[in-house]
């Protein structure tokens, strides 16, 4: 058995059997990892606060093939702010989900580990806003190879940033492709805003208008939504989020 020593975020976290709790974490050189705390629930000394959802945590991992196990961890941050905030932590909440559903286990990932770190950092220091969910979201795709194919239309070719675009089933298709046929609909101006997510290199640079962001939002969640095998809870509690 293996001991190694990462720094990691905590994806998801429940309850086992009468005393342990059963964390995912996400580190930053081994992945995304299953462990077991044992004692967790019977004794506060040993892992004290850390065990929360979103936490940022020095671990030491005994590493197996299934369920390793989590020895000790100590507080980076436990993102007092995003706690205080309920808009804040239902971002927060949906951006680890999303994680947990579409990393596979055990692949190491650093860029996907600074851009989950820098979401959660920037929702623990200001206004959590849906034109950033959708900065983190396009970031994710791409470098998890599922990113939209906005640039040009998959009927024809046509540049998708003048004509806007109609996603249907796995094509995104320009006006002229897409008559007749069902999906959500981008405008001009969304399109170009979901593109600059992925060429800008901060949050906050990407700026929608209540119709790009609209339309981008339901865009995303389909888009999302259809490499899924269920959707995800805390995208209901995102939804009753200001």
């Amino acid at each position: 058995m293996k001991t190694v020593s990462d720094q990691a975020i905590i994806l998801s976290a429940m309850d086992y059997r009468e005393a342990d709790r059963i964390v995912t974490l996400f580190c930053r050189d081994l992945g995304k990892i299953s462990a077991l705390a044992r004692g967790a629930r019977r004794s506060r000394k040993r892992f004290g606060g850390a065990l929360e959802l979103f936490a940022r945590l020095n671990v030491t991992l005994a590493l197996k093939d299934n369920l390793s196990a989590l020895g000790d961890c100590d507080i980076v941050t436990v993102h007092p702010r995003i706690r205080a905030d309920f808009t804040a932590i239902a971002h927060a909440s949906y951006a680890c989900e999303l994680a947990a559903a579409l990393i596979p286990e055990h692949l190491p990932n650093q860029r996907l580990f600074r851009l989950l770190s820098a979401y959660l950092e920037h929702l623990d220091s200001g206004t959590a806003k849906p034109a950033d969910r959708h900065f983190f979201e396009m970031n994710l795709l791409n470098i998890l190879g599922y990113r939209p194919p906005l640039e040009s239309c998959s009927g024809c070719g046509a540049n998708l940033v003048d004509t806007g675009c109609l996603w249907n089933v796995d094509r995104c298709l320009c006006r002229d492709c897409a008559k007749g046929l069902p999906g959500e609909r981008l405008g001009p101006a969304a399109v170009a805003l979901l593109l600059t997510s992925l060429q800008t290199g901060r949050f906050g640079a990407a700026s929608f208008s209540d119709v790009a962001g609209s339309e981008a939002g339901q865009f995303l969640d389909r888009f999302i939504g259809d490499l899924l095998p269920k959707p995800l809870k805390s995208l209901h509690f995102l939804r009753l989020s200001p």
